[in-house]
């Protein structure tokens, strides 16, 4: 995962993780096909010249996507927020503004007063965002933070006329034709759900389940935390890495590792780590608890 550093193009991001002692290693072929990224004004361009039948995945904007300080973000709702309900934004774990949590460190309910901008459909300004919180942090099985904001949904359509992209409750598919939308540098990647990594190794860290990109996807420092959505613009995934080098297992060269603990390096990948976990954590009022029936977020 891969962050730039603030005000220049030099990346700060996360880590790889420690090699598999003894375990056999399978080295994918390398990946050169150039990102398929669009920039704002070509993503509203794209949408009205989009052929009939293809218009849903095409209309894929801005809208609703944010930008921090050093990385990518979205406004989300879960499947049973309320207008009214505290409004939350999704981004990496990696990304907090605390540093990066250690392995089997889990942040929850801690203040925050970090900004946000939030995009309109073709990529500007429309207004800042402020938290109040930061409602879970992790790097431990997946990689994600959740912000608490000072504001609601509804008074965020009121003033911005922005409504919040939804979180699937349901696992992603294999296949689906997915975008991945950064705030940060306001370009729209577009590939497919290539995949899912059984375990993704970086550093000391260990993802589980991880959503592989086809190729095209070829994320940079600055995405981290990018909305994964699908063709109705569901959130399916936060964009989180890619082996960039072909390295097994180092700082920004994940690896997969399989339920044989046999190891896979795919130079020029990237992946994404799933979200439908996250509604069965939150109770009505987009209120965190982690004890709930079905919830599987890892706890502090």
């Amino acid at each position: 995962m891969k962050k730039p550093l603030i005000g220049t193009l030099a990346t700060l991001l996360f880590a790889g993780a420690t090699a598999l002692a003894g375990a056999p290693v399978a080295t994918a072929a390398p990946s050169v096909t150039a990102p398929t990224a669009v920039t704002a004004e070509a993503a509203a361009r794209t949408v009205a010249a989009a052929p009939e039948g293809q218009q849903a995945l095409a209309a894929v904007t801005f809208a609703g996507t944010v930008a921090l300080n050093n990385c990518s973000g979205s406004l989300v709702r879960l499947p049973n927020s309320t207008a009214n309900d505290p409004a939350l934004v999704l981004s990496n774990g990696h990304c907090l503004e605390t540093g990066m949590p250690g392995p089997g460190q889990v942040v929850v309910n801690r203040a925050s007063s970090r900004t946000f901008t939030l995009l309109n459909a073709s990529g500007g300004s429309l207004g800042t965002l402020r938290a109040t919180k930061i409602v879970y942090g992790a790097m431990t099985d997946t990689d994600v933070s959740i912000y608490q904001l000072n504001t609601t949904y509804a008074a965020i359509q009121s003033q911005y006329r922005i409504a919040p992209l939804t979180v699937a409750a349901t696992h992603p598919v294999q296949g689906t034709p997915i975008k991945v939308v950064s705030g940060y540098w306001k370009k729209i990647y577009s590939c497919s759900v290539d995949g899912f990594a059984y375990r993704l190794k970086e550093a000391e860290w260990t993802f589980k389940d991880s959503v592989r990109y086809t190729s095209s996807c070829n994320v940079i420092g600055g995405t981290s935390g990018s909305p994964v959505v699908d063709a109705n613009g569901t959130v399916v995934a936060v964009n989180n890495t890619i082996n960039e080098s072909g390295q097994r297992c180092t700082l920004n060269n994940p690896c997969e590792v399989d339920q044989n603990g046999a190891v896979t390096v795919r130079r020029g990948i990237g992946y994404a780590q799933e979200t439908y976990t996250i509604p069965a954590c939150f109770a009505s009022g987009n209120r965190l608890d982690l004890t709930l029936p079905g919830c599987t977020l890892p706890r502090p």
